[in-house]
C-alpha cells in the first residue's frame, strides 16, 4: 500500500523561534566526506515514514527510540564544534530518520546554524518535501537527495512508500536552483539492472540542478539491529554490493553527463 503523507506545516509553526521548538534527536556526529563538503556536525533525527530494505539504521524509523531536546539544545552543541568545522569548509547536516517529519524543529536548527555562519544540508527522502517550507529551504544550502529507484514498483518495494513525492520535492528544487546532490543506494538484485539505472540517470540528468551523485552501495553493517528490534531483514539473503558493482553504475551516471565521484 502507499502512503502519502505530505500535508503541508504551517508557515507559523516553522517560524517559532528556536528556544520553543522541539524535536526527536536520535544522535549525533561528527563525519567528513560523506554528509556534504568539509566536516560536518550532523544531527540524526528520529522517525522516519519510510521502512527502507536496507536500512542500516531502523532504530531511526520509530520516534519512541529518540529523546526530546530543543533546538537551542542542539545549536549550543554545534557551537562548540564551530571554529573546528568552519575551518575544514564543512557546516551542518540534518539528517534522520526523515528530518522533513519534523519540520518545526528542522528549520529552527537549520536557521539556527546560519546564523552562526555555518554551511547548512538537508538529508532527507524527499518523500515529505511539501512538508519543506520556503523558509526551511532558504536555510538550507545543499539537499542531498536520496532518490531510491526511479521505477514506482521498485521504489515501493524498497521503501513501502510511493515514488511520486519524492519527484515532485526534486523537480520543486530544480525550480528553485537549489543545490543538490543525489544519492543511490545500490542493492543487488533489487535496483543494479542498467537498464534501471540508465533510466534513474536520465531523469537526474533532466534537473539541471545536481551537482554529483554519490553511488552507495549496499552493505551488511548493522543488520543485526533488525534482530534486535524484532523488525523483519528484508535483506537477509542479501549480499553487499561490490567495488565493481558500484563502479559499475557509477559509469552509467556519468555517461549521462553527471559527476559521480
Amino acid at each position: 500500500m502507499t502512503v502519502d503523507l505530505c500535508a503541508a506545516t504551517p508557515e507559523a509553526e516553522q517560524s517559532a523561534p528556536a528556544g520553543s521548538v522541539t524535536g526527536s534527536v536520535h544522535s549525533w556526529d561528527i563525519s567528513t566526506g560523506v554528509d556534504g563538503p568539509g566536516t560536518r556536525f550532523v544531527l540524526f533525527t528520529a522517525g522516519c515514514p519510510l521502512a527502507c530494505a536496507y536500512c542500516h539504521n531502523p532504530d531511526t524509523q520509530d520516534m519512541r527510540y529518540g529523546t526530546r531536546r530543543s533546538a537551542d539544545e542542539v545549536l549550543t552543541r554545534i557551537g562548540r564544534y564551530r571554529g573546528f568545522i568552519a575551518a575544514s569548509g564543512g557546516g551542518v547536516t540534518v539528517s534522520g530518520g526523515e528530518p522533513l517529519l519534523q519540520p518545526a524543529f528542522t528549520s529552527a536548527v537549520l536557521r539556527g546554524a546560519k546564523d552562526l555562519g555555518l554551511h547548512t544540508a538537508l538529508d532527507t527522502s524527499g518523500a515529505l518535501g511539501e512538508r519543506a517550507s520556503d523558509e526551511l529551504l532558504d536555510a538550507t544550502d545543499l539537499v542531498l537527495l536520496d532518490v531510491k529507484a526511479i521505477d514506482p514498483a521498485i521504489y515501493e518495494n524498497l521503501t513501502r512508500f510511493g515514488l511520486t513525492p519524492t519527484l515532485r520535492f526534486a523537480e520543486r528544487l530544480a525550480t528553485l536552483g537549489k543545490r543538490v546532490w543525489i544519492r543511490y543506494v545500490l542493492v543487488p538484485g533489487w535496483n543494479d539492472e542498467p537498464e534501471h539505472l540508465e533510466r534513474h540517470a536520465a531523469y537526474v540528468a533532466t534537473l539541471g540542478n545536481v551537482e554529483r551523485v554519490d553511488v552507495l552501495g549496499y552493505h551488511r553493517l548493522g543488520r543485526e539491529k533488525y534482530a534486535q528490534l524484532g523488525m523483519e531483514d528484508r535483506l537477509a539473503g542479501v549480499d553487499g554490493a561490490t567495488p565493481a558493482q558500484v563502479r559499475a553504475a557509477r559509469d552509467v551516471f556519468t555517461a549521462a553527463g553527471l559527476r559521480a565521484p
